[in-house]
């Protein structure tokens, strides 16, 4: 049944994949600018033009330019960067893994500080300090991830400059990295200076992204929690002696998780498009910052590119959030 499943969803997710190919390539070519109008010199010739039209497969009608595109997207050529000159797939390669250093970064921070307050607001329930908690949480959910980057660029970069403003490890650093993956690699080889500095740049991105997550994720694992504490099983494990911090993490909590789970998969492909405008603001050198140039630039192969990846990290991520919602809930796993 679970093989089933699972081979259901990925045919889905192929028809789902083409369908946002298919709409992200005819809307790069009716909306107005045109990409070659961009990279010709002044004294280009009408020769020179049709030739770089040609050139980028941009001369021939929209129907046979998507099936080239997608034959050869079939065959691993994602076409070449307009822009930077460059075969697109190794573009992704590289920018991809510090995009998803950073949001696994962000989703563990979510996952402990949000855990963390759903579990403190729910024993310290129908007292004093819970509305206190519940205010300052929403007060994290209403301020949104590019605001918190801006107000940590402030505070931690420019009034108490801790952490570095930009980039993703320090310039004067000789590093000959063997994977685009720094943190990981660094960690690894256990060049543990090298991580310290990756971390440090990571810090402010990585706060930026998490803290509304935590917020989401902390309201909701304390409502699921508190509907928990008060059915029978608890109550009967309430009467043979057992503490409140053992009902809440040893009973209740294996019972909440699963829709934190589910909600927390949903969450975190948003983080994920958040990184567009976050990598922007800190100069982080992953496909968020990248594909704000591709916008700006018209570069239409990279931008295609870009979409692909996006969906397909959407659809990935949506379906290890079905198996492990399945995995904490055996009525699912067997139904």
């Amino acid at each position: 049944m679970l093989a089933v499943s699972i081979l259901n969803r990925l045919i889905m997710a192929a028809v789902t994949l083409f369908g946002v190919a298919l709409i992200v390539f005819v809307l790069l070519r009716v909306v107005p600018g045109d990409p070659i109008a961009m990279m010709i010199s002044p004294g280009a010739t009408p020769a020179d033009i049709a030739a770089l039209r040609a050139h980028y497969g941009l001369d021939a009608s929209l129907p046979v330019q998507f099936g080239i595109w997608l034959k050869s997207v079939l065959s691993g050529d994602f076409g070449t960067s307009i822009s930077l000159k460059r075969d697109v797939l190794s573009l992704l390669g590289e920018r991809l893994p510090a995009t998803l250093e950073l949001a696994f970064a962000a989703l563990v921070l979510a996952v402990l500080l949000g855990g963390a307050v759903a579990i403190i607001g729910t024993l310290v329930r129908r007292t004093p300090l819970e509305p206190v908690i519940d205010s300052l949480n929403g007060l994290f959910l209403a301020v949104p991830d590019f605001v918190w980057a801006l107000a940590l660029v402030l505070v931690l970069g420019v009034l108490f400059p801790l952490f570095p403003l930009s980039g993703r490890i320090d310039p004067a650093i000789d590093a000959q990295f063997a994977t685009p993956f720094y943190l990981i690699e660094s960690l690894v080889a256990l060049r543990f200076e090298m991580s310290a500095d990756i971390a440090a740049h990571m810090v402010m991105p990585v706060l930026a992204l998490g803290l509304p997550l935590a917020a989401i994720i902390a309201r909701v694992l304390k409502a699921t929690l508190s509907e928990a504490m008060v059915q029978d099983y608890i109550l009967l494990a309430k009467l043979k002696g057992m503490s409140n911090l053992r009902l809440v993490l040893q009973e209740a909590l294996r019972n909440a998780v699963g829709p934190t789970i589910a909600l927390t998969g949903v969450q975190f492909t948003f983080l994920i498009g958040g990184t567009v405008i976050v990598e922007r603001i800190f100069a982080y050198p992953g496909i968020g910052n990248m594909a704000i140039d591709a916008v700006i630039n018209r570069d239409l192969p990279l931008i295609q590119g870009l979409v692909l990846v996006f969906g397909a990290l959407f659809i990935l991520i949506n379906l290890a959030v079905d198996l492990l919602v399945a995995a904490f809930n055996p009525r699912l796993a067997h139904g």
